[in-house]
């Protein structure tokens, strides 16, 4: 099982990260299997950053394989979504960027994707107008919707599949808007597609 994200997927969350680039294909990285944490079980903070921040996305995942596959037949190869967390290790990040080095430590560290409960996208509605939100400690602090991607979801799965062979149970999260921020101990996080709660777990 892969997990793939794709960044700077949202001209409001480049905006407020001071991103400036004219991207002409999908910022694509990866986390590793053990980024997984589900089931609403607690998120623990790690000893190396004191700035771990929530990204909220609209996580697919791919039900069939699939290599080099074109965008009008994209569709085909997810009918399940959900929301997500993508935590990332902001003061990590920043330090890592400006040494000029690769930052996956400060995105794929262990239970850093955050995955809700999937459900099939026939009871959710178009993937391309999908209303997204997320709440902590009862207050709403991001919200989004899937029409506002740069990149669609099946422009992403036809760019990433002429990379990566797609298999069955791979995860692909989509970006996310503005409205990033801290997570602190105690932190209760609630992430819905529209009204539905999906997603449901505690900081420590």
């Amino acid at each position: 099982m892969k997990i793939i994200a794709v960044g700077m997927n949202y001209a409001t969350h480049n905006k407020e990260m001071h991103h400036s680039l004219e991207l002409s294909e999908p910022t694509i990285f990866m986390k590793s299997d053990s980024s997984l944490l589900k089931d609403g079980k607690p998120f623990f903070i790690p000893d190396f950053s004191s700035e771990i921040h929530y990204e909220t996305e609209i996580v697919i995942k791919i039900n069939r394989l699939g290599k080099n596959i074109a965008e009008r037949f994209a569709h085909r190869y997810y009918d399940e979504v959900t929301v997500g967390i993508d935590f990332t290790a902001r003061d990590l990040q920043n330090r890592l960027r400006k040494e000029g080095l690769p930052w996956e430590l400060s995105k794929a560290f262990d239970h850093s994707a955050v995955t809700g409960s999937f459900v099939p996208l026939t009871e959710i509605g178009k993937i391309s107008e999908i209303p997204f939100h997320l709440m902590i400690n009862g207050n709403k602090v991001q919200e989004g919707n899937t029409s506002q991607m740069i990149f669609s979801v099946d422009k992403i799965i036809a760019y990433v599949s002429r990379f990566f062979t797609l298999k069955i149970g791979d995860l692909i999260y989509t970006g996310t808007p503005a409205g990033v921020g801290p997570v602190r101990i105690g932190d209760h996080l609630q992430g819905f597609i529209g009204e539905r709660k999906l997603l449901d777990f505690h900081v420590r």
